[in-house]
C-alpha cells in the first residue's frame, strides 16, 4: 500500500468516524446576570433587564420627586435580584419633567454611554436630600433667563450637581456638554406630552405594567402586581 492510499484510508475513516456524532449547535448563551444590560430605547429611555422579558415594567420618574427616592431605596435590591437578574421582568425608566432642575438632572443622568445609566439615576436618587436644597426666588429667575445651556449649567451648579457627578468620575467639560443637548430635552419633553395624552400620566412615579397603568405609587403598592404577572 502506498502512503498515498494509507493516508487517504486514514481521512476516510476519521471522517466516517466523526459523522456518526455530530457536533452539537451551540444556541447564543444568555447572561447569567441581567440587571448588567442596559439599551436606550428608541423613546429616549433607558431599558434595564431582559428585552425579551415576559413581564414589562415601566415606571415615569422625576429626579425632583420624593416619592420616586422612596421608591428607589425600597424596591432596590428586590426587583433587581428577584425581577430583573433572572430575566423574568424588564423596568424602563422615563424621564418625567417638573420643572428646570428635572430636565438638567435628566441631562447629567444620561451622560456618557448606557451603561453608566443606572449608576448615575441610582446617585440622584439616593443622594436627593443632598443635593436637593431649597430653591431662592433668584435662582428660579437665573435659570429661567440666558440661553438654555447657561439656565442648565446654573442649575447644577446652584445644586452642586456637578459635584455629584465629579465623584463618579465624570470631568466639568464633559457634564457641561451633557447640559447643553437641548435637542435631547425636547424629545424627553414631547414624549411627556405623549405619556400624558395617550397614557394618562399625572405624575411621579407612575408604573405602567404590560402596557397598562395600575394603581400603584410605592413599592408597596406595585409588588402585589409584579406578583401576580410572574406567576
Amino acid at each position: 500500500m502506498t502512503v498515498l492510499r494509507a493516508a487517504l484510508l486514514l481521512l476516510t475513516a476519521t471522517a466516517s468516524i466523526g459523522a456518526g456524532k455530530p457536533s452539537p449547535k451551540l444556541g447564543p448563551k444568555a447572561p447569567a446576570n441581567w440587571t448588567a444590560t442596559v439599551v436606550r430605547t428608541s423613546g429616549e429611555a433607558h431599558l434595564l433587564g431582559n428585552p425579551a422579558a415576559k413581564v414589562k415594567l415601566i415606571e415615569y420618574v422625576s429626579y425632583t420627586c420624593s416619592h420616586c427616592a422612596d421608591f428607589e431605596i425600597q424596591a432596590g435590591s428586590e426587583l433587581a435580584l428577584g425581577f430583573i437578574k433572572p430575566g423574568t421582568g424588564s423596568l424602563e425608566l422615563r424621564p418625567y419633567f417638573r420643572n428646570p432642575i428635572d430636565i438638567a438632572a435628566t441631562l447629567m443622568a444620561y451622560c456618557g454611554p448606557p451603561s453608566r445609566f443606572m449608576g448615575n439615576h441610582a446617585a440622584l436618587l439616593r443622594g436627593q436630600k443632598g443635593w436637593l436644597t431649597p430653591v431662592t426666588n433668584a435662582q428660579m429667575r437665573r435659570w429661567q433667563t440666558g440661553t438654555f445651556a447657561s439656565q442648565m449649567q446654573a442649575v447644577a451648579n446652584d445644586l452642586k450637581l456637578y459635584d455629584l457627578f465629579i465623584r463618579r468620575g465624570y470631568n466639568r467639560i464633559e457634564l457641561e456638554r451633557c447640559l447643553t443637548n437641548e435637542p435631547l430635552a425636547r424629545r424627553i419633553a414631547s414624549e411627556n406630552r405623549t405619556a400624558e395624552s395617550v397614557i394618562g400620566i399625572q405624575g411621579t412615579p407612575s408604573f405602567v405594567l404590560n402596557d397598562r397603568l395600575i394603581d400603584a405609587g410605592d413599592w408597596r403598592s406595585l409588588r402585589p402586581y409584579l406578583a401576580a404577572a410572574t406567576r
